[in-house]
């Protein structure tokens, strides 16, 4: 008998209903998941909503002002040119994340491009492109990190631009072994015996397989970038004054730590919440997406 439209209809929204109960027993048993989920989403909507959310202008300089302690007028206190370090910490959010999501996306995508060239083609291709990945590998991530963008002229675009050239050889390993992995396996073999090319083996029938370590890689490195670049900036190779960003702020309030604590404090305390919140999500999601793990937890 032909199944009907309605009948597959039904089957797959029970298939998803299952799916979707069964998805929410295993974040009530990982509260740290759910807790690093919750900090991601106040980040990410604090950053999107930050002209509504911020009481003054982040630019703003009153020097009056200046390096008042925290009060209701001014929750965090403010900087040594009168502005509201709350208003700056809100819209550092939008900067901050916005600069951690570009690293990672662009990282991932070429890398999990180039990965996956490496290993279906194999041969020259993929001895080129492993020895330019050994290449970047060979240094630390900072250290080369803070040449490039040095080399580039200290500016926020420029250290991203930097961040993103150390961070996709790392994508190109990952996604270069999960294709060698796969690339024998039964289904492509039989995709590739009735006649499937190329691109529709290793867009259509790879990639989809070996993305979940792309995907747990990149939530955590969000996290990676957000602390690299921060770093940077505090270093003077990164966001320039009077960008708002949160290594920006802390680079600025450091010489005010002894008598005006709550100057690079607050701005420190984001980058530490921000970062712990995404590593937890990224934990959750490789127990989540590798099937190994799920057995091994009971899921």
């Amino acid at each position: 008998m032909t199944e009907t439209a309605p009948t597959r209809s039904a089957r797959s929204a029970t298939g998803l209903g299952l799916r979707g109960r069964w998805i929410g027993r295993w974040l009530i048993h990982r509260p740290l998941t759910l807790v690093g989920a919750g900090i991601v989403l106040l980040v990410s909507a604090t950053g999107l909503a930050a002209p509504l959310l911020a009481p003054y202008d982040p630019l703003a300089i009153s020097i009056a002002d200046r390096l008042q302690p925290l009060s209701l007028a001014h929750p965090l206190g403010t900087d040594h040119l009168g502005r509201d370090l709350l208003s700056r910490i809100i819209h550092g959010a939008r900067v901050s994340l916005g600069v951690g999501v570009t690293i990672a996306a662009l990282g991932a995508f070429i890398g999990t491009v180039l990965g996956l060239l490496a290993g279906y083609l194999g041969g020259k291709v993929d001895e080129v492109i492993m020895r330019v990945c050994d290449m970047f590998l060979a240094f630390p991530a900072l250290i080369l990190a803070m040449a490039l963008a040095a080399s580039l002229g200290p500016s926020l675009e420029n250290t991203m631009l930097a961040l993103v050239i150390i961070w996709w050889p790392w994508y190109a390993r990952i996604m270069r072994g999960q294709v060698l992995a796969l690339r024998e396996s039964e289904y492509v073999m039989a995709a590739r015996a009735l006649g499937a090319g190329t691109g529709r083996l290793m867009f259509r029938h790879l990639l989809p397989n070996a993305i979940p370590p792309i995907i747990v890689q990149a939530t955590l490195d969000i996290g990676n970038a957000i602390l690299i670049a921060s770093s940077l900036s505090f270093l003077g190779f990164g966001a320039q004054p009077p960008v708002p960003e949160w290594g920006a702020i802390t680079s600025e309030g450091r010489t005010f730590l002894r008598d005006y604590w709550w100057y690079p404090t607050f701005p420190g305390l984001a980058i530490m919440v921000t970062v712990m919140g995404f590593n937890l999500m990224g934990d959750g999601l490789r127990d989540l997406l590798d099937p190994r793990l799920r057995r091994q937890a009971g899921g």
